[in-house]
């Protein structure tokens, strides 16, 4: 890939810098800043009519300067205001602008494609500042007039892999072509997946976002052909590389093999979609990613556990959400054996009622459960249709306005009861058992020997 540096080589640098003297600078300053002016309206008035969130879009960043479309504007709008300038002034602003607008546009594009498409990766930071030292080392070569020489001394360095004859040249050439596919590649499928996932949800979500991890895996497999290509692999040796990965997966990759089939199988049967509660192998949670290898399901605390695909399909997981996302939740309470029953059921059912959480339809219950050892038990069950909020603090306010309840109509909560008899000289006391009251302390109910 040659590159062709026409007008803008400064072979004579001493002379580049007198032409800064000329007040013809002056003019191209100016337009310059035209440049920019007009840049600036433009991509501020597209950002306006598309209405678009900047996190997401490569084109649009957060501001208006902030993504690809802002450089590549001034650019295409630098070319213009130097062709036509060309023909009445002689040029030395623009013979540096240029350049440095090629290297940002290239910098540009190549970050904000690395950050929408693996937003949560931390290699990206080290290639981002990779494409940036490389575009501005080219730009300066390209000023200087250097990039020539250096291009044929590379092209001097040259090797023999087989029947092919390397040069330095071409293995830079073919990498930067290579990257350069890829990015494109990766810029397509990200403005793909963006579309097809934008107000989407539930199954939908689901289904679309198989297909977009599908052809983002099919884009980039392509690109990658293309990219070795240009670097000057032999593609008929790919076929070897198949039959070795082939045999890889039958002996030693069987297991990843199987999450990622899973993972495409979750996603298009849509058994288990994003946002759904689920409990599998005793952890119970929302699911929050669904990706081509593993899920991960947060529980209520806040922590999180990846769960490999294969799991999700071969062992029983029950899915809280599959019919209705709402879910049942409950609370026992002891009250001593005195205690009015239907007061006290009442006042739980209120208790429940009081959390803006809980669902009036179907509403709060209470019942009396069991004859506990200390007391009667009651136990309140509600429903709630946002698990995801968390349980523990709606389980929190819940009981204390159970126990505000309580003891405002004077209800006692008992405290851990036993009967003990003893033995005194022989003989039981006339007055009969003795009942005690304790708290956190274990008797035996045995007679005294």
């Amino acid at each position: 890939m040659a590159m062709d540096t026409g007008d803008f080589l400064l072979d004579d640098v001493g002379q580049w810098l007198g032409a800064f003297a000329s007040p013809t600078v002056l003019i191209e300053l100016a337009s310059l800043l035209v440049c920019v002016g007009l840049a600036w309206v433009v991509v501020a008035g597209l950002r306006r009519g598309f209405h678009q969130e900047g996190h997401r879009s490569i084109l649009f960043g957060h501001r208006v300067i902030d993504g690809a479309l802002f450089p590549i504007v001034l650019l295409a709008s630098g070319y213009v205001a130097r062709t036509l300038l060309i023909k009445w002034v002689p040029l030395a602003v623009f013979k540096v602008a240029i350049p440095v607008l090629v290297s940002l546009v290239v910098i540009r594009i190549g970050a904000k494609v690395l950050q929408v498409a693996f937003p949560q990766s931390a290699w990206v930071k080290p290639i981002e500042r990779s494409i940036s030292w490389l575009a501005w080392m080219a730009m300066v070569l390209w000023v200087t007039g250097l990039l020539p020489r250096v291009l044929g001394e590379m092209e001097q360095i040259h090797w023999k892999v087989g029947n092919v004859t390397l040069s330095l040249r071409t293995m830079v050439e073919g990498a930067l072509t290579a990257g350069a596919v890829l990015l494109l590649t990766l810029w397509v499928s990200a403005a793909i997946e963006s579309r097809l996932l934008r107000s989407a949800t539930g199954a939908e979500l689901s289904l679309r976002k198989a297909i977009s991890n599908a052809l983002r895996a099919l884009m980039v497999f392509f690109g990658l052909i293309i990219a070795m290509s240009a670097v000057g692999i032999d593609l008929t040796a790919l076929s070897v590389l198949g039959g070795a990965v082939g045999v890889g997966i039958g002996l030693g990759l069987q297991k990843l093999a199987a999450n990622y089939v899973s993972g495409f199988v979750i996603l298009t049967e849509r058994s288990m979609r994003i946002g759904d509660n689920v409990r599998v192998d005793n952890f119970e949670g929302r699911i929050t990613n669904i990706n081509a290898r593993y899920t991960v399901v947060r529980s209520s605390a806040g922590r999180e556990s990846i769960v490999p695909n294969e799991m999700m399909i071969t062992q029983r997981v029950e899915n809280l959400s599959l019919a209705d996302p709402r879910v049942w939740l409950s609370t026992v309470v002891s009250v001593a054996y005195d205690s009015d029953v239907d007061l006290v059921i009442r006042l739980l059912t209120e208790s429940a009622l009081a959390s803006s959480r809980v669902l009036r339809d179907p509403a709060p219950s209470a019942a009396l459960s069991a004859f506990g050892a200390d007391g009667l038990e009651f136990t309140v069950g509600f429903w709630i249709a946002d698990p995801e909020n968390g349980t523990l603090g709606l389980r929190s306010d819940i009981n204390r306005a159970i126990l505000a309840a309580l003891r405002a109509h004077k209800i006692d909560i008992p405290f851990p009861q036993r009967v003990m008899h003893v033995q005194v000289d022989g003989s039981l006391p006339a007055a009969g058992p003795s009942v005690a009251n304790l708290t956190g302390v274990a008797v035996s109910g045995e007679r005294g020997q």
